[in-house]
């Protein structure tokens, strides 16, 4: 169990690390090498180009960024709740690392928190999401897939135009890495494009699942479940309309939020109306 939470607390620490290196190289990659190569500074139309392709890239990254921002400032824990640290028998059935507590509650060991209609412990934020930042979390996702994927385009932009790499053949982006890691260790690619053509599998990568993350995570707000609930088992007995779910996550003014990472809902952390659930018996 010990060894289990210190390579639980390690992730906690690196996974922002992480996002952060990540972000900075991609903040690098995009003006000292995309943008200067693709659109050269001759001539106007390359200018207008770059200046619309530099706009569009600080709007995905401003919005990733400030929902990032958003889901650490906001929070889920319950204010109200004592601090009480449940004693976890060898036995222990919870594998997700929440002790289920009462009306919707949850105790999560790496927050140390008491975490109101908990949803998952996200390592990358290093707290949990749960009623009062899901908004920022799911906004997050997908601002921060809109990046990567806008960062692939333009980073085969980049090897096409600078390495001639023709991209035409579906094949080419299968067989991109190991070919370039065979030829680098021969001399025959240089460092920084080898790094770039990583790069393009992060971004992909890291595009796919937060794409992934977002749809799960809609359809759980919709269905008024989380994924905490899910992966005990437990069914919502008494379900709102998903326009009703939705509404109680986005708030009336969603279309703000999905422009500007601002608070369009006052979530109350201490709410006492929980869901009704019914617990399915576990399966040994």
């Amino acid at each position: 169990m010990f060894a289990r939470m210190l390579k639980l607390r390690l992730l906690n620490a690196v996974a922002p690390a992480y996002f952060f290196a990540a972000t900075a190289v991609t903040f690098i990659l995009h003006f000292c090498f995309f943008l200067p190569t693709i659109f050269p500074s001759s001539g106007e139309s390359p200018i207008g180009s770059t200046l619309l392709h530099t706009v569009i890239f600080l709007f995905l990254m401003f919005n990733a960024l400030g929902n990032y921002t958003m889901t650490i400032k906001y929070p889920a824990e319950s204010a109200n709740d004592p601090v009480v640290i449940p004693v976890c028998s060898p036995d222990c059935s919870d594998r997700i690392d929440a002790h289920y507590l009462l009306n919707g509650r949850h105790f999560c060991k790496l927050c140390k928190k008491v975490i109101f209609k908990r949803d998952h412990h996200c390592f990358f934020t290093g707290n949990c999401i749960g009623n009062r930042n899901m908004r920022y979390f799911i906004m997050f996702c997908i601002y921060t897939s809109c990046v990567c994927l806008y960062s692939l385009v333009l980073g085969v932009a980049f090897l096409t135009v600078e390495y001639s790499i023709s991209f035409e053949n579906p094949l080419t982006f299968l067989t991109l890495l190991p070919i370039s890691t065979g030829y680098f260790f021969t001399g025959g690619v240089s460092g920084l494009q080898l790094f770039l053509v990583i790069m393009l599998y992060v971004w992909l990568g890291i595009g796919l699942v937060c794409a992934g993350f977002c749809c799960q995570q809609v359809l759980l707000v919709a269905r008024g479940q989380t994924w905490c609930q899910l992966q005990r088992g437990a069914l919502v007995k008494t379900r709102s309309p998903w326009r009703s779910n939705l509404r109680g996550v986005f708030g009336d003014r969603w279309g703000l939020g999905l422009l500007l990472p601002v608070r369009t809902v006052e979530t109350d952390s201490d709410d006492h109306t929980p869901h009704s659930i019914i617990q399915r018996p576990h399966v040994h």
